[in-house]
């Protein structure tokens, strides 16, 4: 352990708060907001249904393996990634829970599932056999989760192929069918009537099944914005995501009171200098300054996931007031007018996302700026970029 780390006593035992980050852009995590609006959630839809934090991208770029430790100790039951390899990392590291690869698992890496008993999901009969064959050869279950699609047409199985696929694959004892599930596509829209039609077919496949005795342990379809808006859905699972990070699943769906961002991005004053009328400030030449001007220079690109193009950032806080971004962002610099705000120094503070004083700049405000979603603000700070608890 370097001298700039040290050990600090949580409830999750002991892990290490860097008090000085590798680089001078880092990324903080608030892991008291990711254990109270885990707590916020379990309060909202009650004891009797399980939660799987959803935990894809490293935690929609929030660090996995910290954030499923704090989940798991404040009421989360299961952890749902992308892929196995994000779900060996968790393995690998002491994860103990239920972990369900929500997405695509080729056929040559179902043994590596099974060994370290990982939960897939499973639309596919080939893929099926396959499964239960390894299972045999290994003298394990292989656990799966049936993926039904309603509407988003994407990974599953159409309403009307469920009860053939499942008369194929019920007798493979290999396999251990635990969960059914679904996914919707515009849970956070304005209007839930598509969202509701998903939810019916979904209930009518259930029922379906139910009549010629197949059912299942688990059973999930909400996400963040369907388990706040949509109660019918939770069934006994809930997926959480954005909410559990106090992202805003959209503009016309809120978190409810009290839930609380997690992550702050942050950077450094690198160099602050005075350029004159008539200079050109960073590559293109783009930028011009109209009159003197002072310009610092912070240390974040878009290799750090900073964004250069088609829009970029259009600014970022500095002594609680928003400096503009001038110029083009480069790959590891980006250059910031400061001439409004007095007594700027090297190494002061500067935010990219989060508070600092009286303002802040949210990952939805940035997802405007940029033409796009929260998701994919937080998903794209690269790992070179540390992350602090």
């Amino acid at each position: 352990m370097s001298y700039a780390d040290r050990l600090v006593q949580r409830e999750d035992g002991l892990i290490v708060r860097t008090t000085r980050p590798a680089r001078p852009t880092w990324v903080e995590v608030d892991l008291e907001a990711i254990a109270y609006n885990v707590r916020q959630v379990k309060e909202i839809v009650g004891p009797a249904i399980d939660i799987l934090a959803v935990l894809k991208a490293d935690a929609y770029g929030h660090g996995a393996l910290t954030v499923a430790r704090t989940a798991l100790n404040n009421g989360v039951s299961y952890c749902g990634v992308a892929s196995l390899n994000e779900a060996i990392k968790l393995r690998d590291a002491g994860v103990k829970s239920p972990i369900l690869v929500l997405g695509y698992t080729p056929a040559w890496l179902v043994r590596e599932a099974i060994l370290r008993d990982v939960i897939l999901t499973l639309y596919d009969v080939d893929i099926a056999q396959t499964l239960d064959r390894v299972a045999k050869a290994c003298r394990r279950t292989a656990r799966v989760h049936v993926k039904v699609d309603t509407g988003m047409g994407r990974l599953g199985l159409l309403p009307a192929q469920v009860l053939p696929f499942i008369e194929k694959i019920w007798n493979l004892s290999g396999l251990e069918l635990e969960g059914i599930f679904t996914h919707f596509s515009t849970a956070d829209d304005e209007s839930l009537s598509y969202t509701r039609r998903q939810l019916a077919q979904f209930q009518s496949v259930l029922d379906a099944l139910e009549e010629i005795d197949v059912t299942f342990r688990v059973i999930h379809c909400a996400n963040s914005a369907a388990l706040l808006r949509l109660p019918d859905s939770r069934f006994n699972m809930v997926r959480l995501g954005l909410a559990m990070y106090g992202l805003q699943p959209s503009p016309h769906v809120s978190l409810p009171p009290g839930f609380r961002p997690a992550m702050t991005w942050k950077t450094t004053i690198a160099q602050v200098k005075t350029l004159p009328v008539g200079s050109y400030v960073s590559y293109g030449n783009t930028y011009q300054t109209e009159q003197e001007e002072t310009i610092a220079v912070i240390p974040v690109g878009y290799a750090d996931g900073f964004r250069r193009g088609p829009t970029q950032w259009e600014s970022v806080l500095v002594r609680g007031q928003r400096a503009p971004i001038v110029g083009r962002v480069c790959m590891d610099q980006t250059m910031i007018n400061v001439s409004h705000i007095p007594n700027v120094r090297v190494g002061d503070s500067v935010v990219l996302i989060g508070r600092q004083g009286n303002d802040q700049i949210t990952a939805e405000e940035v997802a405007g700026w940029l033409g796009t979603i929260n998701y994919e603000v937080v998903s794209e700070i690269l790992a070179r970029v540390p992350r602090v608890v």
